[in-house]
């Protein structure tokens, strides 16, 4: 295989469940990737792992929590889905993005067995999500990480992540999303979530409605399971905010900190409070003092690509991923607080979306819509989403471009200085827009020894 691009060609031919509209949810299936793992010799056996899941949230609690554990002098294996500019990016090993070599090395390694099983047994292969999975398990194994940080791609309870036993779980938010394959109720959701859950595994859970609350709530007493609630166990205040960023003060029992994240939206916030939730429930982390000063450093240095992110202001542009009802208030909320004279909202909205709920937040906000299709299969037509916007409010115009880039890109030439441009609805535009927007999507990039864990 030998590079990064031909790992990507042959991950690319793999099933892409994340990617199908309609996969039906018998798809979803741990047994390929427990295969697969235990050709590989389980390497997930020695890790202690942050599990999370959650309809939001979990990717913005995931690199906080490995932004924490950073800074309070662990290496950290973060594993998050799905991507915004590019499939390597998934994988970080002490804040950093691995090397592109190291990757293809790993796929390399992993790709006979996947063949091997095909052959073997052809109603068992493991996914694209699988070898994902597969690949981060094998690099922090042998990295030699201190701890890991694993979201959740959908779902959870088939979600080829809940192949591991964390050491700590979360359920960061239930919100109605993916309802083609985990339902079309609060409780349904809840229930696939929280089959992450493990008996006498510490969990900890954010403000979820009543309905979801007593699901996750029941089977945490089935299994044993030390639940640690927001808003009961810990919690979260802001201080104080403005567009660049906002001061914070967390609270989980005796701990106290008061920090300030770059970090825009009140939600961002809940989140910080989620990730300190459960960096203390992690057995072996630091206590006391050590932790508070490690949040203190660790949260004021995250950075949350593609998350109400400000990338420019005269004239303002802004990119969110926003893809549920909650997710879509918390960015009307920054919106109005940003001045100026016109707006437009470049938007796509995947299936099986609240996008009446997403829609009702974010029109009121702006004064016209670009309508595109970020992702050719897993998007809704642009037209469907035009006429929902057109039945939602007559009054704002609607423009249909069906590229994306090139719908970011006309918006873009049509702003003043004074005006604001906002994309969002998708974590796929989000990926576009900060290509076509900015060259932002430069991370830097470290080779990580695959044996000894040094860089």
């Amino acid at each position: 295989m030998g590079s990064e691009a031909a790992a990507s060609e042959y991950l690319a031919g793999l099933i892409n469940v994340e990617k199908e509209r309609n996969a039906p949810y018998s798809r979803f299936d741990l047994e390929p990737i427990r295969r697969l793992m235990a050709r590989l010799g389980n390497p997930q056996a020695g890790l202690s792992v942050i599990h999370l899941a959650g309809s939001k949230g979990k990717g913005s609690t995931g690199l906080m929590a490995e932004a924490l554990l950073g800074a309070a002098g662990e290496r950290v294996g973060t594993f998050t889905s799905p991507h915004l500019e590019r499939w390597s990016e998934r994988f970080r090993i002490d804040g950093r993005e691995v090397a592109g070599e190291l990757l293809a090395d790993a796929v390399e390694r992993i790709a006979p067995h996947i063949d091997e099983q095909r052959e073997a047994d052809p109603l068992h292969v493991p996914s694209f999500f699988d070898a994902l999975t597969a690949t981060a398990l094998l690099l922090f194994s042998e990295a030699k990480v201190d701890r890991c940080v694993f979201e959740v791609g959908l779902g959870g309870r088939l979600d080829s992540t809940n192949v591991l036993t964390a050491a700590v779980s979360c359920i960061t938010s239930i919100e109605l999303e993916h309802t083609q394959q985990l339902g079309n109720t609060l409780a349904e959701i809840a229930s696939e979530k929280a089959g992450i859950l493990k008996p006498g595994v510490p969990a900890v859970m954010g403000a979820l409605r009543a309905e979801a609350a007593e699901v996750v709530e029941a089977r945490a007493r089935e299994l044993g399971v030390p639940l640690a609630r927001l808003g009961r166990d810990f919690d979260f205040e802001i201080l104080d905010r403005d567009l660049e960023g906002q001061s914070i003060r967390l609270t989980d029992g005796p701990l106290r900190v008061e920090t300030r994240i770059a970090a825009l939206g009140s939600h961002q916030a809940r989140n910080a409070a989620l990730a300190l939730a459960c960096v203390a429930r992690a057995p072996g982390c630091v206590r006391g003092r050590s932790l508070v000063e490690a949040a203190e450093r660790g949260f004021a240095a995250t950075r949350l690509p593609g998350r109400i992110e400000l990338i420019g202001r005269a004239p303002w542009l802004l990119i969110d991923s926003a893809h549920t009802e909650s997710s879509a208030a918390a960015l009307a909320e920054v919106l109005q607080q940003i001045p100026r004279r016109r707006s437009r909202l470049v938007l796509s909205i995947s299936a099986g979306k609240d996008a009446d709920g997403i829609l009702r937040h974010l029109l009121p906000e702006v004064n016209a819509v670009t309508v595109t299709r970020a992702e050719p299969i897993r998007s809704l037509s642009p037209s469907e989403v035009a006429a929902a916007i057109r039945a939602a409010a007559p009054g704002v115009p609607v423009q249909v471009v069906p590229n994306p880039h090139l719908a970011v890109r006309a918006a873009r030439e049509e702003l003043g200085a004074e005006d604001l441009l906002c994309v969002s609805g998708s974590i796929y535009l989000a990926g576009i827009a900060r290509r076509v927007l900015s060259d932002a999507g430069s991370n830097e990039r470290v080779v990580v020894s695959r044996r000894s864990g040094e860089d």
